[in-house]
């Protein structure tokens, strides 16, 4: 498909589009937007110096993404106008090479994801960095955004729509609050850059020598400081309104990928919330302003949040019972399916020891590795090392037997200072299974014996807040018991965000 505009082609019929803050006329090969002079509190043009600021400043922002499209900054006089209008002109995009177009056409447009993944991680790799950009990605300010923008929606909607907002809040205030160190890692890694701040699909055109990325954000420099996790998000999560999460989840893995980003799952989905929110917050202006479908937009973007949000908690999950229980592969399976950090006593007591895990150690209970003070300071680390991954993000999975009150407490008091989501799984099954388990196993981490597991049967008191699960019958039924508890609103709503394995592609 050749470019609007090219010669020997009859030019495209005028159009014209509207947005909450501009208006865009399209003639020919060119597009002219012109800023509205509204006041929206996080912006206001409401003065033509203002408006010609803008136009200026978007003129000189997006040439570093699209140079060959932003041509200047033009004006209009009206007759009778004390002033000139001014307005961004710009080469006219074919509107049938929308990004957005194609993939509400159903086109393969993995081609062209792959291509904005590596350009926007090498334009983040090669963009401004300082203690103004890096203030923007603290957790404090990302804090104050997610609150301005609460409060914009609670002054737009009425009460009757506010439970999901409520919800919202509750989620996103426990996810920061826990995750100071993240953050603080963030602007280590220099992470933090001046960005687009507004990635779009419905802005992005594939041309045939290649993409080109349209409308970067230019009225607050604030808000295009930003993550570049948080920049590629905005993509996802838009993807994501139109139908395609696998797109998606695809592109934020190459975005990490070319990036070299280490960003907990997590981390993902808390910023595709951040983006689905904001634009829930421009659509209910867009209704203010009578733009057919905004409200309903709205209520499907904070969908979009709370589905996010629910599945960036971090969670805290211990799987415990006796020796032959299925503990621990009953761990190993959930951490796969929820592609999380698993972390065991068994292997970290002999690490401790300066042993391989599959060295044998045997002991008789209380003796060996296993006496009361090697069980103290085994969990000591277990604990120690949950919590330094929960505070960056990272849900962890700990199988151990959790034999005691105190321990299973100690684990409690962690997830509290984590603000980390605690469920506590407890294998059981009937005497003569764990029995033949014991007896017929192999050499491994465990050393544990019929008598070990006697006797901490004897010792062993109620565990009323654990969800009890049989794992005698197929493991697949342990699993999806695990998972209702693990995830109470289900496993698929919102994808799964795995961080990519291999070297980048190499173009």
């Amino acid at each position: 498909m050749n470019e609007a505009g090219t010669p020997g082609e009859r030019s495209p019929r005028a159009e014209v589009a509207e947005t909450h803050t501009a208006i865009v006329f399209f003639a020919g090969d060119r597009a002219y937007k012109v800023k509205k002079a509204v006041d929206l509190g996080f912006l206001d043009y409401t003065e033509p110096s203002a408006r010609r600021t803008a136009c200026t400043r978007e003129v000189a922002l997006n040439r570093r993404f699209a140079p060959d499209v932003y041509l200047g900054v033009g004006e209009v006089v009206s007759p009778g106008a004390e002033t000139s209008e001014p307005l961004v002109v710009m080469r006219r995009m074919p509107a049938d090479r929308r990004l957005s177009a194609l993939v509400r056409a159903g086109a393969d447009v993995d081609e062209v994801l792959r291509v904005v993944a590596r350009r926007l991680s090498a334009w983040h790799a090669a963009a401004p960095h300082g203690r103004d950009v890096d203030e923007q990605g603290t957790r404090d300010a990302l804090a104050s955004r997610w609150e301005a923008s609460f409060e914009q929606v609670r002054t737009t909607v009425d009460g009757s729509e506010l439970d999901g907002v409520h919800e919202a809040e509750r989620l996103v205030r426990r996810y920061l609050a826990g995750r100071q160190a993240l953050f603080d890692s963030r602007i280590e890694q220099r992470r933090v850059v001046d960005g687009h701040g507004d990635l779009l699909a419905e802005d992005i055109f594939c041309l045939d020598d290649g993409p080109r990325v349209l409308d970067c954000l230019e009225f607050d420099d604030r808000l295009r400081y930003v993550d570049g996790l948080d920049d590629a998000a905005f993509l996802a999560m838009d993807l994501e309104q139109l139908g395609a999460p696998e797109a998606a989840a695809r592109f934020l893995a190459r975005y990490s990928e070319y990036s070299g980003d280490p960003a907990p799952p997590s981390l993902w989905h808390h910023y595709v919330a951040y983006r689905a929110f904001v634009r829930a917050k421009v659509s209910l202006i867009q209704a203010g302003q009578g733009a057919p479908g905004a409200r309903s937009a709205s209520r499907r973007l904070l969908s979009t949040t709370l589905r996010h949000l629910r599945t960036s908690a971090v969670g805290l999950t211990l799987v415990g019972g006796l020796p032959g229980s299925g503990k621990s592969t009953l761990s190993g399976a959930l951490a796969d399916r929820l592609g999380v950090t698993l972390l065991s006593s068994d292997r970290l007591r002999k690490e401790l020891a300066g042993i391989s895990p599959d060295t044998p150690a045997p002991a008789a209970y209380g003796e060996g590795l296993y006496t009361p003070e090697w069980t103290t300071r085994t969990y000591a680390a277990l604990l120690d090392r949950a919590a330094a991954l929960l505070s960056r993000g990272e849900p962890v999975v700990l199988d151990a037997t959790w034999s005691t009150r105190e321990l299973r407490a100690q684990a409690w008091r962690v997830a509290e200072d984590t603000r980390a989501d605690l469920v506590a799984l407890h294998c059981r099954v009937p005497g003569e299974v764990s029995a033949a388990r014991l007896n017929t196993r192999s050499p491994g981490p465990s050393d544990a014996d019929l008598g070990v597991a006697t006797a901490l049967a004897a010792r062993e008191p109620p565990w009323p807040d654990a969800v009890t699960v049989d794992t005698s019958g197929p493991l697949e039924s342990a699993v999806s018991r695990a998972l209702a508890a693990v995830r109470p609103w289900g496993v698929d709503q919102a994808p799964v965000f795995r961080r990519p394995y291999g070297e980048p592609d190499q173009d």
